[in-house]
């Protein structure tokens, strides 16, 4: 496919995105045992590159959770925060950002959230995806991105990309969320939303 949607299509895509984003939301609130508001200041259907370019400069050091799925479709759930972002989600987790439980807990909040943003999508489309393990880096944003490609995703043209605002008791942290899919997949989407 092409990456010329039609208006229509660009807002179907974005009501996937903040449906699956405030389903995600819930679920970490739950997680974390108190209330969060998360923002979408803005929900994209954007080319790869593009998506890439918004979220920050290639050589911008980053902290991303991977989460494959495969089912009825394939795609990447990758998470995106920047090293202080991910000391705060610590603190309010209540664990050393660099220590393994540091790290285990923010590979599990990804984990919470794109699970979650998963089994929104498939409600809303019917298409059933099972997330697997998180795997997280800690790089630039150009290497990891690169990599993802050339290990996990086969081709895609069209990258579902939320950038998130969340609030904890007045802990702001702030992170990009996106949905790599395969090829076809983003055509799959829209045919179950009708407006293919």
């Amino acid at each position: 496919m092409t990456t010329d949607l039609t208006e229509l299509q660009l807002d179907a895509l974005r009501e996937l995105a903040n449906i699956g984003s405030g389903s995600a939301a819930t679920a970490l609130s739950t997680m974390l045992g108190r209330p969060l508001d998360v923002s979408i200041p803005n929900a994209l259907a954007l080319p790869l590159t593009d998506a890439v370019d918004s979220v920050g400069p290639v050589d911008a050091c980053v902290v991303a959770v991977a989460i494959p799925v495969e089912g009825d479709f394939e795609a990447v759930v990758l998470m995106l925060l920047s090293p202080l972002d991910v000391e705060t989600l610590c603190s309010l987790l209540g664990v050393e950002p660099n220590s393994e439980l540091g790290r285990s807990a923010v590979s599990e909040v990804a984990n919470i959230f794109g699970s979650s943003y998963i089994v929104a999508l498939g409600a809303m489309t019917g298409l059933v995806g099972e997330p697997g393990p998180p795997e997280t880096a800690h790089d630039i944003l150009g290497a990891i991105v690169s990599s993802l490609l050339v290990t996990t995703v086969q081709a895609t043209d069209i990258v579902l990309l939320l950038g998130s605002d969340l609030a904890v008791e007045g802990e702001e942290c702030s992170f990009s969320f996106m949905l790599l899919p395969d090829a076809g997949c983003i055509d799959e989407f829209l045919a179950k939303l009708g407006v293919g």
